[in-house]
């Protein structure tokens, strides 16, 4: 941390105290969030190299990957989707709860990341009547501040949701995908480098991070990795 970034903290710890959004404690770290709340979130350190399936034990793919692997090269999701993360994501989604939000973009810009690092990250786009109803897309306000630790772009204008889609919470598998079939588009003119990171909020099947990865490869993108701050340990999620 630089002289500024310590000044900032200290000054924001006087005026305005860290203070724990989940138990009401007293944060720490320069969190919103207290030493042992912080100490149960979920890290998924143990996964598929391919799609970031959670998993038992140290196995490189999971059987799904080993079967058919998924259109993108490789997935990075620091955290397990549970307890108690899950109640910070549903605030920052679904509460408009942005100090929720913050609080999950500083954990994520503390984890180590690829070493592969894409040239431009693309958050997934909402849907213009569903980013009216929210008033932000959850995916581009993690993928900023991450983008400014990493010191790479961010673009939100270069991938598109061309269709309204139902929402994948209650689908199984198979209907997540039939649901967001043709539902991303590249903006004309666009010219994207050879390698860039999709990014999302939480991935569960994989489903609306595999369409818009068919639509960036069809565009000519060489390389395409998944990002997400949290990886669902079962196909039940988006």
């Amino acid at each position: 941390m630089d002289a500024l970034s310590r000044s900032l903290a200290l000054l924001h710890a006087w005026v305005l105290p860290w203070r724990c959004l989940l138990c009401g404690a007293a944060g720490s770290g320069g969190l919103d969030l207290c030493g042992a709340c912080a100490a149960e979130l979920p890290r998924n350190t143990s996964c598929c190299a391919r799609c970031a399936l959670p998993l038992p034990g140290a196995t490189a793919l999971c059987g799904g990957c080993q079967r058919k692997p998924p259109p993108w090269h490789t997935a990075w999701a620091p955290f397990r989707y549970g307890w108690p993360l899950d109640r910070l994501e549903a605030r920052y989604k679904f509460g408009r709860d942005l100090a929720a939000g913050r609080t999950l973009a500083r954990l994520w810009q503390r984890v180590p990341p690829p070493l592969a690092r894409p040239a431009l990250i693309l958050p997934v786009p909402l849907h213009r009547a569903r980013l009216r109803r929210r008033g932000y897309n959850q995916a581009l306000e993690l993928a900023r501040p991450l983008g400014r630790a990493l010191d790479v772009p961010v673009r939100h204008d270069a991938l598109l949701r061309s269709r309204a889609t139902a929402a994948q919470t209650e689908l199984d598998a198979a209907a997540r995908r039939r649901n967001v079939r043709g539902a991303f588009a590249l903006r004309e003119g666009i010219a994207l480098p050879a390698h860039v990171a999709l990014l999302d909020d939480v991935m569960t099947t994989g489903a609306t991070l595999a369409e818009c990865t068919r639509v960036l490869r069809r565009a000519g993108v060489a390389r395409v990795d998944v990002w997400a701050l949290a990886r669902a340990p079962s196909p039940r999620g988006r």
